[in-house]
């Protein structure tokens, strides 16, 4: 038996007792993190969609769309889990271009649009990153992007490699602004 579990309510004996029940499944109470402080939420928050409204006025700015949906999730790790394998910077910049690889690759090989090569793209990538002790899990998002929406790697991938940039960078300069956030990165490469 783990001395590590705690004991089951399910099998406790009933006392008759008012107090609480605990709950019954017991696998799902107290597995999530803690809620963080307010402050910190504000601050990690506040700063992710800061980031994200840069890369709109950026692209507004060069009238490309920079603002894809896999850098908003990389955003999401970078300011709200800073400490993660995936959200340093090596994993976010390295990450993406391996997705770009991939889903490029991919799309030479089968069919632009099709469903089951965005699939087969994303698994590449995951494997790609894995390999290269670069995770990130948002950049098998941008392998599915390019396998189905066929963007032009010359305008593409230079976008995709600034626009990582830049979310590393926010997320650095967000860890220093308030002193009691954590700080980012926990290594660069």
């Amino acid at each position: 038996m783990s001395t590590d579990a705690a004991p089951r309510p399910d099998t406790a004996p009933d006392t008759g007792s008012a107090a609480p029940r605990e709950p019954r499944l017991p696998w799902i109470a107290g597995r999530a993190p803690a809620r963080p402080a307010p402050v910190a939420a504000f601050h990690s928050v506040s700063a992710a969609t800061a980031a994200l409204l840069g890369l709109v006025a950026l692209g507004a700015l060069i009238h490309e769309p920079v603002l894809i949906p896999p850098l908003a999730a990389s955003a999401a790790l970078v300011h709200c889990a800073p400490a993660l394998p995936l959200a340093q910077p090596r994993s976010v910049i390295v990450g993406h271009l391996l997705g770009a690889a991939a889903g490029y690759t991919v799309a030479a090989v089968a069919a632009h649009g099709s469903a089951w090569a965005a699939a087969v793209a994303a698994g590449v990538t995951l494997a790609l990153t894995t390999l290269a002790r670069t995770p990130h899990s948002p950049a098998c998002a941008t392998a599915v992007v390019i396998v189905l929406q066929a963007p032009a790697p010359g305008r593409f991938v230079p976008l995709l490699f600034g626009a990582t940039v830049l979310l590393v960078l926010t997320a650095y300069a967000a860890s220093r602004i308030r002193r009691a956030a954590p700080r980012y990165p926990a290594y660069w490469w």
